[in-house]
């Protein structure tokens, strides 16, 4: 699926797929455009992230954050958009070195942790690739490359989405016509089925308990992750192609 699915550019709003977003960010005219508009005499570094599930990329995002964002930063930005659902802990695995959400201090199972204060600078470095991993006992475990690093104008925003999937349609188990809104949690793990449109939701006779929505996060059908509440399934960008 990951050939097929593409995201909008933020800045042109053209569509391609991942392969290719990495490319057409580097060299999008709108983009260039904007960044020149917005030349100033404060300047600071920016990372480009492209992040994606770990064992393949029918999720992905791209994003620009500053160099001096933490990554407690892009640790809320990854559960705001893709993952909170219980509060449940996370870890960076940066090198070797595992950055958590909640440090032990005990190291009877190896080398202390550390926090996930270290500003992003001081841990990250262009062409590099990392783990991070929310939730461990129902793990998502995703990938983070770092695509790119430049000298721009400070921003007010310490981070940026620059493109993101756009959502996978997913079509009703019962009536086979209509797109589907909620996966019943029951039948899915069962037989892979169970994505329901809402009016065979009505009629549905499993546990009501054990329904989700149907989201654009890798995390969908997951514990009791619901979508996202700040980012919409649908990437805008803001241009719109005609």
């Amino acid at each position: 699926m990951a050939q097929k699915v593409k995201g909008k550019c933020k800045y042109c709003g053209k569509e391609y797929t991942y392969s290719y977003m990495s490319k057409h960010l580097a060299t999008c005219k709108e983009r260039q455009e904007r960044c020149a508009a917005e030349a100033g005499t404060k300047k600071s570094g920016y990372f480009e992230l492209a992040i994606y599930p770990r064992y393949d990329k029918d999720y992905w995002l791209f994003i620009e954050i500053n160099e001096k964002a933490t990554l407690e930063d892009l640790d809320m930005f990854l559960r705001d958009i893709w993952l909170e659902c219980c509060g449940h802990m996370s870890a960076f695995n940066i090198e070797g070195v595992s950055y958590d959400s909640d440090v032990e201090e005990d190291d009877f199972w190896g080398e202390p942790s550390e926090d996930m204060n270290h500003k992003l600078s001081t841990v990250l470095s262009k062409g590099m690739t990392f783990r991070y991993e929310y939730d461990f006992g129902s793990t998502t475990e995703l990938m983070i490359t770092v695509v790119d690093y430049t000298k721009k104008a400070l921003k007010k925003e310490k981070l940026t989405l620059l493109s993101r999937n756009n959502p996978h349609e997913y079509i009703c188990s019962e009536c086979g016509k209509k797109s589907a809104a909620i996966i019943c949690l029951e039948c899915f793990y069962e037989s892979d089925e169970g994505f329901l449109c809402e009016d065979c939701a009505q009629t549905h006779e499993c546990d009501e308990g054990m329904r989700l929505n149907v989201c654009n996060s890798p995390r969908m059908g997951v514990c009791a992750y619901d979508g996202s509440v700040l980012y919409p399934d649908q990437f805008e960008p803001d241009a719109q192609t005609t």
